[in-house]
């Protein structure tokens, strides 16, 4: 069996700003590397064979709080979606400038591209195959990934034996956790889902 220990990384203003952030390369905000931080004390007995991370700021800075930098192998496979058009703007703004493109584009996951942006289904294969890759390498063991919403809802949609018209059903929070395990001859088993009680744990004790 392996076990993917599965990461969503910290916060950035982008995040904090409802900004489509995308293929862009911001970096944590204070409040993203205090999220590390709390989930590098949960994590802290973890032992990882291999960790691996998107090769965007905002992720590999979580995965190096987290499980320390000189363990992370950054993979460009694991980046967030390009959102084209939409990236770097905020909902509202989309809504004031492509209404009808993002509605459908919400409403029909398979079927609607953004201009000047990636697919779905592009998403969909260079995750997957970055995903048989790192799962292959550590046959028995655990991996650990820290990646994007995107990404992160490919790997839960595919490990729930779910199409990509559910993909928007999947939410995934700041520094959320997801744990799946993966058997040989057995279907994936999701053990942990957006799990963030290490945040709401953290916040308590310092109030």
């Amino acid at each position: 069996m392996t076990r993917l220990i599965l990461v969503r990384h910290g916060e950035t203003d982008c995040n904090s700003k409802r900004v489509y952030c995308g293929a862009s390369d911001p970096s944590l905000n204070e409040k993203g590397v205090w999220q590390a931080q709390r989930l590098a004390a949960r994590l802290k007995d973890a032992r990882p064979d291999g960790v691996y991370s998107s090769d965007l700021k905002r992720a590999y800075e979580t995965a190096g709080i987290v499980f320390g930098s000189n363990r992370v192998g950054k993979l460009k496979d694991f980046r967030e979606m390009d959102f084209g058009v939409f990236q770097g703007l905020r909902y509202d703004d989309i809504m004031e400038k492509y209404p009808a493109l993002y509605t459908e584009w919400i409403n029909n996951v398979a079927g609607v591209n953004i201009p000047g942006g990636e697919s779905f289904e592009r998403l969909r294969e260079r995750v997957s195959k970055g995903l048989v890759s790192i799962l292959s390498r550590h046959g028995e063991g655990t991996v650990a990934l820290v990646s994007h919403g995107g990404p992160i809802r490919i790997i839960l949609c595919e490990a729930l034996g779910f199409g990509l018209e559910k993909f928007w059903e999947i939410k995934q929070d700041s520094c959320a956790l997801n744990i799946i395990d993966y058997s040989k001859g057995s279907a994936p088993k999701v053990v942990k889902l957006n799990d963030i009680s290490h945040l709401s744990r953290g916040e308590a004790a310092a109030s």
